[in-house]
């Protein structure tokens, strides 16, 4: 009996080469941002001393593509040799690595919604700290600069955050030409400059408050962020949902070329 339930037994092909292209793309994809974040590293220099990643207070842009980068390639990698030569050990490493992303995923989202005030203020600690290594690392201050700039926000609850950097502070005995101003992202446009003025921000704190409106913008990022969300929910739902059905789709494709090759051995151990 046990022989004839077998008999017929065989890994899908259909199954084997679809989770092969599934993973082509994610380990292509890996690639392509390990690539960049080498080349990013390269031409700041950190390649030649990798004491310049601990130097840095802030975030690293790079280190996030580097390791978006390995855990792609790595998954990738896994995904499709484990389904060309129907190793069952890479692919459940692959599907119970995308099962833990999955529900570290699920986890952070009820977390955040949950515990709100402890999310917001871990983005006001995590902005902070990235505004003091704001001149310390071009990436990092392409991005903040983009963030207020596209955000309409200024700071993390405000301008004034930009005390926290020592070329805009205040206070500090810094001679610094920028000294008591803000970034040029935190000034509105004026729709007749073609160029962008990066000066536009020179000791614009200076002056009081109420001259601030007309310059600059006063809000803070954090709340630009908690205003933008609720307007586009659907639109990170979309984003969420999507991300989920491509991640169960790959875990149902690893799953089911498992148990055929389980079957396969089976029905061979007769």
């Amino acid at each position: 009996m046990q022989y004839y339930r077998y008999s017929n037994a065989e890994v899908s092909c259909w199954y084997k080469y679809l989770l092969f292209s599934y993973n082509i793309v994610f380990w292509l994809a890996g690639v392509a941002f390990l690539a960049a974040g080498l080349w990013a590293w390269s031409e700041k220099g950190v390649l030649s001393d990798l004491t310049k990643v601990t130097g840095l207070h802030g975030l690293d842009p790079v280190v996030l593509v580097l390791v978006v980068g390995i855990v792609m390639f790595t998954l990738g990698f896994a995904g499709c040799v484990g389904a060309l030569r129907e190793n069952i050990c890479l692919l459940k490493f692959f599907c119970g690595t995308i099962v833990f992303i999955f529900l570290l995923e699920l986890a952070v989202a009820v977390m955040a919604f949950l515990f709100q005030d402890w999310v917001r203020d871990r983005v006001k600690e995590f902005f902070e700290n990235n505004i003091k290594s704001y001149r310390d690392d071009i990436d990092l201050q392409n991005i903040i600069d983009s963030l207020q700039r596209i955000n309409h926000c200024c700071g993390a609850q405000g301008p004034e955050d930009w005390d926290f950097n020592i070329y805009f502070d205040c206070k500090s005995e810094s001679k610094s030409r920028e000294k008591c101003g803000v970034p040029f992202s935190c000034c509105i446009p004026d729709p007749a400059q073609k160029v962008v003025n990066t000066q536009c921000g020179y000791d614009i704190r200076k002056k009081s408050k109420s001259q601030w409106d007309d310059q600059i913008f006063v809000k803070g990022c954090i709340h630009a962020l908690e205003a933008w969300l609720p307007r586009n929910i659907y639109i990170v739902a979309g984003v969420f949902i999507a991300i989920s059905l491509l991640q169960i789709f790959g875990i149902f494709l690893a799953r089911t070329l498992i148990s055929d090759i389980e079957a396969v051995k089976a029905s061979n151990a007769f």
